[in-house]
């Protein structure tokens, strides 16, 4: 399982990213859980992905393709076709 983090303030910025977060997860069953955290003194630059406590991604909405890389180099890095 994956814990994963939105922070953001912007909050269509922020559905849409974590409805694309549910979406990648879904579709590649992948087990998440999924946190929102509006507290402004934590956020760099919006959103802000972190995935398992390392930061993943900052600045702007992802795509599909990246939101699945974050998982893929976390779970194994050497194999691209392992989740």
């Amino acid at each position: 399982m994956f814990e994963v983090k939105v922070l953001d303030n912007d909050y269509t910025k922020c559905i849409t990213t974590q409805k694309l977060i549910k979406e990648v997860a879904s579709e590649n069953g992948i087990t998440i859980e999924l946190e929102k955290v509006e507290d402004a003194a934590k956020i760099m630059s919006t959103p802000e992905i972190i995935v398992n406590g390392k930061t993943v991604h900052t600045g702007n909405t992802p795509d599909k393709k990246t939101i699945l890389s974050w998982f893929k180099s976390l779970c194994c890095p050497a194999d691209n076709n392992c989740c």
